[in-house]
């Protein structure tokens, strides 16, 4: 009987990429078995070692990253430069934990009755890294660079989707010379995860993805006593109050809405304008939106490219036809859109009702929602509403309604005056179903650590 294939699609125009064949279960064991006997000697490297090489992984990312970007955008659809801006963003996270990496990991001392006592941060083992297809290079470097500079060493389950991308990763860290075993891409369908968990030598898992695909992961993992990272979905409140600078507002308003077509967790998604600047912040991002580039994702000048896949255009039409029959109005004007391939046009729906998709559910895609609002309490209870809570964004100039919005918004994150944005030196994560612990900064370097609390008398 034949192996199994998956195949690789191209969103723009339904072609088939390449084939792939996934690992059977002796293979996954082989691989696992690697992961644990490389663990036992990594560990024990020398961080200024682990920097070094995590230095030379920029250097591959910087390198080879036109050709990595194609992949991406032929896998998944970004526009080029935006899949190209994406894996330099990897190559500077390898850099932030290559430079400060041994200074998180520095021992914390501790005053006791004691002679010495002090917490010390030591690795776990190999980690599971389930990934979604979005960001299909940087969800993955912004667990692996912090990952093995800790001493872990990675385990990578991406989505089919972008199987090629997942190689490719791998592939950075052989070229920048990491011992085998260190990384490796476990080229797996969903149904084998619960076993790859549940095994001995895997000691944690983090996961990006969906809520569903999280509260699964999460269970297998409480069930197997191990700890679990996740981050979920996100439907993130972009507040514009009167004291903004309503051009850069509308601005980052647009940017926030369409990046990587709209398909990010951390994009601006409701937007809650207050109503004496309403009618002129709704003109101006129409009229953005209506001016948005839409077409093949190769060309440098491209604003919106395909969506990942046809489900995903065709669930994310859904939810825009119901959110107009629950009575919400569309902005922007009708557009024609390429016939093959996953396309949707960009669109901004206003005055949606409660219990239509627009307020209740993720919109994946290049959909903006818009509501007037008639002052920041009214704004924070609106954006509250959501089951979601992984970012937020205010523009104010009113150091007040700043504080108000910073203690007041259920998120994981408040941006002011800028859009939501993951950055090495910032933790990253979310509240309420967008998931819970953090990544990036110290806190994704301590994620998968053993704190050992050290007491000499």
């Amino acid at each position: 009987m034949p192996e199994r294939q998956v195949q690789s699609i191209n969103p723009a125009n339904g072609e088939v990429i390449e084939s792939f064949t996934p690992l059977n279960a002796a293979r996954i064991d082989t691989a696992l078995d690697k992961a644990a006997n490389r663990f036992r000697n990594w560990r024990t490297v020398p961080l200024a070692e682990r920097a070094e090489l995590l230095n030379r992984a920029a250097e591959v990312l910087e390198a080879k990253a036109s050709e990595y970007a194609r992949d991406i955008t032929l896998e998944m659809g970004k526009p080029i430069s935006q899949a190209e801006a994406e894996v330099k963003k990897c190559a500077a996270a390898c850099r932030h934990y290559a430079e400060h990496g041994a200074a998180y990991l520095q021992d914390e001392t501790i005053s006791t009755e004691a002679h010495r006592a002090f917490v010390r941060h030591l690795p776990m083992g190999p980690v599971l890294a389930v990934m979604p297809w979005n960001f299909p290079f940087w969800q993955v470097f912004r667990f692996a660079a912090p990952a093995l500079m800790a001493g872990n060493v990675g385990l990578l389950k991406h989505a089919s989707n972008v199987w090629r991308s997942a190689l490719n990763i791998e592939d950075v860290f052989h070229r920048a010379g990491f011992p085998e075993g260190c990384f490796q891409t476990l080229l797996i369908g969903s149904s084998e995860v619960e076993s790859v968990i549940r095994d001995n030598r895997v000691k944690a898992v983090t996961l990006t993805g969906s809520g569903p695909a999280g509260r699964s992961v999460a269970a297998i993992a409480g069930d197997s006593i191990k700890p679990s990272l996740l981050e979920l979905g996100g439907s993130d409140a972009f507040i514009v109050m009167p004291s903004a600078d309503l051009g850069k507002a509308v601005k980052t308003a647009v940017t926030a809405r369409i990046q990587n077509s709209g398909q990010s967790c951390i994009a601006g998604k409701r937007f809650f304008v207050h109503a004496d600047i309403y009618d002129d912040f709704a003109k101006r991002f129409t009229t953005a939106f209506d001016a948005l580039k839409v077409g093949d994702p190769m060309k440098a000048d491209t604003d919106v490219g395909p969506l990942a896949t046809l489900a995903i255009r065709d669930e994310l039409a859904d939810q825009v036809e119901r959110s107009l029959k629950g009575g919400a109005e569309r902005l922007t004007k009708e557009r024609t859109v390429p016939g093959n391939g996953a396309w949707i046009a960009p669109q901004i729906l206003a005055d949606a009702h409660s219990g239509t998709p627009s307020t209740d559910e993720e919109m994946f895609g290049p959909v903006a929602n818009l509501w007037k609002v008639s002052n920041l309490d009214d704004a924070i209870t609106r954006a509250n509403r959501s089951v979601f809570g992984l970012g937020s964004v205010l523009f104010s100039k009113e150091e007040s309604e700043i504080d108000q919005a910073v203690r007041e918004l259920e998120a994981g994150a408040t941006f002011v005056n800028s859009m939501v944005a993951s950055d090495p030196r910032l933790p990253f994560g979310g509240i309420k179903q967008s998931g819970y612990g953090r990544e990036l900064a110290a806190d994704g370097l301590r994620a998968f650590m053993n704190r050992k609390t050290v007491s000499v008398a």
